[in-house]
């Protein structure tokens, strides 16, 4: 589906948006873990988190959508039943590396398969440290999907230093050393995503510049009742088109403030938006406010390195920020965006191209300069949601606006952004 976008005026209003995925992805997965009812309010309608639903639903957990919240009746410790037929990950990488972490410990085998996209993406990553703890695991030759896990007598528990900043690594690890009877020890010098720790409620140590989150079967989850805040990620994109727009106010509520998670708003700070939160609270250990967001004028600034796994997900809108602020934009250490739904790097870079700005490519990022010569162009999506919503929104500040090339795989995490745009747009 080829979708037109339109210049805008303004934006204005308040916008409450679907909970936060990773959140979303931990609640279910705990929930069926759990021996007995938990409670999920605000959980996200995007299809990654339905894969993991329906992960559960297919491992014999049953899940009960009312209008306020989903109710899950868990399985408890070591209580899932073997599925009758492989378990379909659709497009994400969360659900994928977490359950196998949960899988490796379960009393049957199990099949792993993706979409086209899903079956690219590398899976060492967790094959590794999970075979380090007795997991049997098999996948195709690349370590891609499909993958084939095995039972196995017991899951060993181990020592592991996160090659890379990972909080998908991380939680499939901790995930399968909560079957374990002795402690497991997950280090991390390069500070990534905490939902899982601060969930479980799991014990972490500092020292120097590591952390260290410890897991055990004391730390199995039990049922909860659980509050999904808005996601940071989803909001990145309504935040910086109305920064970019001129006369505009935009108030987002109840958004995740995990500290993992706002270095997008830290980033964007510093380059000059004016952005303020109102109504700060915590719940469930998780972090939420208001963020109210004001048209501003932007100047491109170095993107440090540490901050680079804290705003992953958000160097695609980013960019885009990038190319309106005063100077060049130029984002490196940024790897890891290679492995995502698609090379976001290539991606980011050839649609940019299209507007004739000038572009360089590097293995780790990328940099932009120029102005946009080029107007009314059609972007690719690449099948992948941020690449899609980022050049939507790109579209929107151009003046005769842009077009976006199979724009229907936004459903993967915000399925009503078009809706959502409709609010706000003046």
């Amino acid at each position: 589906m080829i979708h037109e976008f339109y210049k805008i005026e303004k934006v204005s209003g308040t916008l409450e948006l679907p909970g936060d995925k990773s959140i979303s992805h931990r609640a279910v997965m705990f929930s069926a873990m759990a021996k007995g009812k938990s409670r999920i309010h605000h959980l996200s309608n995007g299809e990654d988190v339905k894969s993991t639903k329906n992960s559960f639903i297919q491992l014999g957990t049953e899940i009960n959508i009312t209008k306020d919240f989903v109710e899950v009746t868990g399985r408890g410790f070591k209580g899932f039943i073997k599925p009758a037929h492989p378990l379909d990950m659709g497009n994400s990488g969360t659900t994928t590396r977490l359950i196998s972490g949960i899988l490796a410990a379960q009393n049957f085998s199990t099949t792993l398969i993706g979409d086209r996209y899903l079956s690219k993406r590398p899976m060492k990553r967790i094959v590794t440290p999970l075979s380090q703890m007795g997991a049997n695991i098999e996948s195709a030759t690349e370590y891609t999907l499909p993958l084939r896990i095995f039972p196995v007598e017991k899951l060993t528990p181990i020592q592991y230093e996160l090659p890379v900043a990972s909080a998908q690594v991380k939680s499939a690890v901790l995930l399968a050393g909560l079957h374990c009877e002795g402690v497991t020890s997950v280090i991390e010098k390069i500070p990534s995503r905490d939902h899982t720790e601060r969930m479980l409620g799991l014990t972490t140590e500092t020292g120097g510049e590591t952390k260290t989150i410890l897991a055990s079967i004391k730390n199995y989850p039990v049922p909860k009742e659980y509050f999904v805040p808005a996601d940071i990620s989803t909001a990145a994109f309504f935040i910086i088109l109305a920064v970019l727009s001129k006369q505009s106010i935009l108030r987002l509520k109840d958004v995740s403030l995990n500290p993992t998670r706002t270095g997008i708003l830290d980033i964007l700070s510093e380059m000059g938006a004016k952005i303020e939160i109102e109504n700060k609270r915590q719940i469930a250990g998780e972090n939420l406010g208001d963020i109210i967001v004001y048209s501003s004028e932007l100047k491109n600034i170095e993107i440090p390195e540490a901050i680079i796994p804290n705003i992953i997900d958000e160097i695609p809108i980013l960019a885009i920020a990038g190319v309106f602020a005063d100077g060049h934009f130029t984002i490196k250490n940024a790897s890891e965006l290679r492995g995502k739904e698609t090379d976001r790097i290539k991606a980011v870079c050839s649609n940019l191209k299209l507007l004739g700005l000038d572009v360089e490519e590097f293995p780790d990022g990328f940099s932009v300069a120029g102005s946009v010569s080029n107007e009314n162009v059609l972007f690719e999506s690449y099948g992948d949601h941020r690449i899609a919503m980022s050049f939507g929104i790109l579209s929107m500040l151009l003046k005769s606006g842009g077009k976006v090339n199979n724009f229907d795989c936004v459903s993967v995490s915000n399925p009503d952004f078009l809706i959502q745009l409709k609010k706000i747009i003046r």
